[in-house]
């Protein structure tokens, strides 16, 4: 078996994989589970939204007193250097 036939085989394989995977995508069968975990997004309890926007705002808090802490310390060293 030469080189050209070898990748042509591994061609023919790859061709029948992506067919392969196309089918088993578009069936009726797994159209239910795709819409559901499609439309999962959407299905998140209200609690945890509310948890969730309750640490990002935890989070935005922190960043902005990190940032006025590098503030001070960048001014601070501004002073020292024009002694």
């Amino acid at each position: 078996m030469d080189y050209g036939t070898l990748r042509g085989l591994f061609a023919l394989l790859i061709l029948a994989l992506f067919i392969i995977i196309v089918i088993w995508s578009y069936s009726k069968k797994r159209k239910s589970s795709f819409d559901e975990a499609a439309n999962s997004i959407f299905d998140v309890n209200s609690n945890k939204d509310r948890d969730n926007a309750n640490d990002q705002n935890k989070n935005d808090a922190d960043i902005a007193n990190h940032k006025e802490d590098k503030k001070i310390k960048i001014s601070k060293q501004e002073t020292n250097n024009n002694v």
